[in-house]
């Protein structure tokens, strides 16, 4: 079995399951110890001590002509071996110590590692908590002074600051359709990142693969950028992040037109814009499950997005039958609770099924 851990295959397979019903029980309270966000701590302190060594003017690659950031890139680099080599070795360690303590306690340990990798909760609570903030509120009946455009001015600004949580494009100027389809594209691109991915990586590997892969998603999502500060410095750990995700990205997709078929939804639609329009991405990944969604419920994503002030425009994934509406990213969410459901049945129960094999063997 293909595994960085001492897992067997029937605990790998109660790993996967159990830790999918913590997520949709606990999601991600802030109470609770989450090693992402101490990887996130840890990338910060990592990039600020690397930069001190890789911040000289580099020297000309062509005499006559300007440096290439080579430095930083190198920088770049040793950061991502560092922070993927550390969180690899000390998962590893720590349930193999737990392994030798009790196994019951390196199930449990597994678990809750495994849990960790997952957003299915705190998912469908970010999508919730932005068209909540645009719907608790009724227009007041006219002739109010506070009715009309002041009023939705006034509810917007609220869902923009829950939306800027979850998305890195600028938020305090998106109109009410804008800000459900940014919900849909997030909600959609996350279904892989924060769900499928993680169960891959769980099932091939276990916990420490699993956060493993988690440190090289948060790697891009915070040195990942194509800005003047980081081009050359993320450069590396957003090449990782693309081909970590390759694979699982298209699992997603596959998952979520089987999820648009139970639900009755277009899926016929959602296969054939993912035929396409998959490439209409920047990331050579987040286009399978943004275009699955856009089929699924006809509607148009992409376009232009602002970033720091700069617009940035993105080609379109999917035709526009549809219009933005709350039932957009009610229907969203409902299609990665049952991806995330059939991710579990494909990844779980595979290693189920292949134990039940060997046990008749």
């Amino acid at each position: 079995m293909l595994s960085v851990s001492p897992l067997s295959i029937h605990s790998l397979s109660f790993t996967i399951f159990f830790a999918y019903l913590l997520d949709l029980i606990l999601g991600d309270p802030k109470w609770l110890p989450h090693p992402v966000r101490w990887i996130g701590s840890y990338i910060a302190f990592l990039e600020g001590k690397i930069r001190r060594f890789a911040t000289p003017p580099a020297p000309p690659l062509v005499k006559g002509g300007e440096g290439e950031g080579w430095s930083e890139k190198v920088g770049g680099v040793f950061l991502f071996l560092i922070v993927v080599g550390t969180v690899f070795g000390l998962v590893w360690f720590l349930l193999y110590f737990s392994f030798l303590i009790s196994h019951f306690l390196f199930l449990i340990f597994s678990i809750f590692l495994a849990y960790t990798t997952l957003s299915i909760k705190s998912l469908h609570q970010e999508a919730y908590g932005v068209v909540g903030e645009i719907e608790k509120v009724s227009p007041p009946p006219l002739p109010s002074p506070l009715a009309g455009e002041g009023w939705v001015g006034g509810h917007l600004d609220r869902a923009r600051e829950r939306l800027s949580n979850i998305v890195g494009r600028d938020t305090q100027n998106l109109s009410e359709e804008e800000i459900y389809r940014a919900v849909v594209e997030t909600i959609a691109e996350n279904t892989s990142d924060g769900i499928i991915a993680p169960f891959f990586y769980l099932a091939i590997g276990g916990p420490a693969l699993a956060l493993t892969y988690k440190a090289v998603n948060t790697l891009d999502s915070m040195v990942g950028y194509k800005n003047e500060k980081y081009k050359n410095f993320g450069w590396f750990s957003a090449r990782m992040d693309d081909i970590a995700n390759f694979i699982p990205a298209r699992i997603t997709a596959i998952l979520m037109v089987a999820a648009s078929f139970i639900l009755r939804l277009d899926w016929k639609n959602s296969l054939r814009i993912i035929l396409r329009d998959s490439g209409n991405h920047p990331s050579p990944n987040a286009g399978y499950p943004e275009a699955a969604a856009a089929g699924a419920l006809g509607l148009q994503l992409g376009g232009t997005n602002y970033y720091f002030g700069e617009p940035h425009h993105r080609p379109f994934i999917g035709d526009k039958n549809n219009e933005f509406t709350i039932k957009s990213v009610k229907d969203t969410v409902k299609i990665m609770h049952l991806t995330a459901f059939l991710g579990v049945v494909l990844f779980s129960g595979f290693w189920l099924l292949i134990g039940l094999l060997f046990d008749n063997c």
